[in-house]
């Protein structure tokens, strides 16, 4: 089979079904036609346009979270999205820019707004083989469930940056000291837009790798991760190739860390398309 598909898979989405979401002339996400349609039953927030939606609703950040928070709410109560994550994200057009209002984390598809995340490769040596801890997420997960993972990973939420998500992702996940996650190097980014039943992921992915120390056997203790193993590199690659056992963007980051550190090597006929598939414009 194909590690290229996943990629594809992580990017499958039409731009023809989509607008563009704008507010005070920046696009902060992309609606879908179906969305804007139930968008514009909220004349307050939305003003929608054959070519975009726009954000009409005033107020600083708080206040017009709040608004848009109603909005959430109703489409909520009237069974058009779930709205179960209760952590917020906070939107802005640009990574490091100034956040414009944030959104419960269930809803980020609906608006498309871009969300960003972490994930940290925990890797070290066996002899001459290369090994990564690999986490299988727990059955009652809503996203996912039962699919294999990084050793940790996460959300970027409104009250962590990147570091502190890091930090917190690696007690909970895997009762990793700070100290110890404090030696993870990061790695690049990787960036995908995949269409959703709600809508659209716009997603990037900070990437860490830290070489484990022989004494470190990852244990969770928020009950998101059931287990985890140590695999080899190369069979770890072979599954994400031959299987669909990972989490969805998993996957992207398995590739990544094997095109980095040579599992993966330029004499495989995707190699090219692998790396350029890992990295989308971030627009």
């Amino acid at each position: 089979m194909s590690l290229l598909r996943h990629i594809r898979a992580c990017n499958d989405w039409n731009p023809a079904r989509f607008r563009p979401l704008v507010h005070a002339g920046a696009r902060v996400g992309l609606v879908r036609d179906d969305n804007a349609a139930r968008f514009a039953r909220f004349p307050a927030a939305f003003a929608v346009g054959a070519d975009a939606v726009e954000i009409v609703a005033k107020g600083d950040r708080a206040t017009l979270t709040a608004r848009l928070d109603e909005v959430v709410e109703a489409l909520v109560a009237q069974g058009v999205l779930a709205k179960y994550r209760h952590e917020y994200f906070a939107v802005a057009d640009r990574w490091g820019a100034a956040p414009r209002f944030d959104l419960d984390r269930g809803a980020v598809p609906l608006f498309g707004a871009r969300a960003y995340g972490v994930h940290l490769n925990g890797w070290r040596r066996d002899g001459d083989a290369l090994t990564l801890w690999i986490g299988r997420r727990a059955p009652d997960k809503i996203v996912a469930p039962d699919k294999l993972d990084n050793l940790v990973a996460g959300g970027i939420g409104r009250d962590h940056g990147l570091t502190e998500t890091l930090f917190k992702e690696g007690e909970e996940e895997a009762a990793m000291p700070r100290d110890l996650t404090a030696r993870a190097t990061p790695a690049g980014a990787i960036s995908y837009r995949m269409g959703t039943p709600d809508g659209v992921r716009d997603d990037v992915l900070f990437v860490y790798d830290i070489e484990t120390p022989a004494d470190f056997t990852p244990r969770n203790t928020d009950g998101e991760i059931v287990s985890f193993a140590l695999m080899d590199a190369a069979a770890t690659v072979a599954r994400v190739r031959d299987t669909d056992d990972f989490k969805f963007n998993v996957n992207l980051v398995i590739i990544d860390f094997a095109l980095r550190h040579g599992v993966i090597g330029p004499d495989d006929p995707e190699y090219l398309d692998l790396i350029a598939g890992l990295h989308r414009p971030v627009d």
